[in-house]
């Protein structure tokens, strides 16, 4: 079942002139917030932009939730690389960044722009993750992972109105979260960016484009080999040159 409100698309006039401005202002505010230490305002002001979801029968709540994860994911993950930095350049940065998501790239609905969110929201919110949870529980770290990898994959393969796409998104959360459990045990990070986070975005880019040019019969034997190749190497770069001493919980 579709979500009642999947995506607000501006039209011209004064409602596209208020939604540029509010898309335009809600980051400008949290960049404010977090200068002030007001980080869990500016948490309580992401979550409630998205008031709308709510504004339909209850039936509808949760397919809306679903709908609009990626952009709560896009927001709360740009909110945690604006607290882990202390550079106002750089956090200003991050909020024009976070500007150009919502009003350029959010409201477009075709599949190459649906997919690229998808794939942008599930790199930033991994990374996010473990740059802000690399000493919660484990568990917490399965279940956010699995849920977000599930969100991912259902944005993803709704845009092409795949009949399986749930159970596509049950697998990849699965894998996400079974990936996660067991990295978890060594959580190893290269710069800002833990090791779960490279394989699983690795994976999951290598395996949406296979999907996205054979949907579109553009997938030829060539080019087949050298995405997997690619996802391959990629994979055996980052476990070849991983410590896996002692790092054992």
């Amino acid at each position: 079942m579709r979500p009642l409100i999947q995506k607000f698309t501006p039209s011209r006039g004064f409602s596209h002139t208020f939604y540029f401005v509010y898309n335009a202002l809600l980051p400008l505010i949290v960049f404010l917030l977090v200068r002030t230490s007001f980080v869990q305002l500016a948490l309580s002001l992401i979550l409630l932009s998205k008031w709308r979801m709510f504004a339909v029968r209850p039936r509808f709540w949760l397919a809306n939730i679903r709908a609009n994860a990626i952009d709560i994911v896009i927001g709360v993950s740009v909110l945690a690389f604006m607290t882990a930095l202390n550079n106002e350049g750089v956090q200003l940065l991050w909020a024009i960044l976070w500007a150009s998501w919502l009003i350029y790239i959010k409201p477009r609905a075709d599949t190459l722009w649906v997919s690229l969110q998808a794939s942008i929201g599930f790199t930033l919110g991994m990374t996010a993750m473990f740059l802000t949870w690399d000493h919660a529980p484990l568990y917490v770290l399965v279940g956010s992972a699995g849920l977000l990898c599930f969100f991912a994959a259902h944005h993803f393969f709704d845009s092409f109105d795949e009949p399986y796409t749930r159970l596509l998104a049950f697998v990849w959360g699965y894998v996400g979260a079974s990936l996660t459990w067991i990295l978890s045990h060594w959580l190893l990070f290269y710069g800002p960016v833990a090791q779960p986070t490279l394989i699983l975005v690795a994976i999951g880019l290598g395996l949406g484009t296979l999907y996205y040019l054979d949907h579109f019969d553009r997938l030829s034997l060539n080019v087949r080999r050298q995405i997997i190749f690619i996802m391959v190497a990629v994979l055996l770069v980052v476990l070849a040159f991983s410590d896996w001493g002692d790092k054992i919980v």
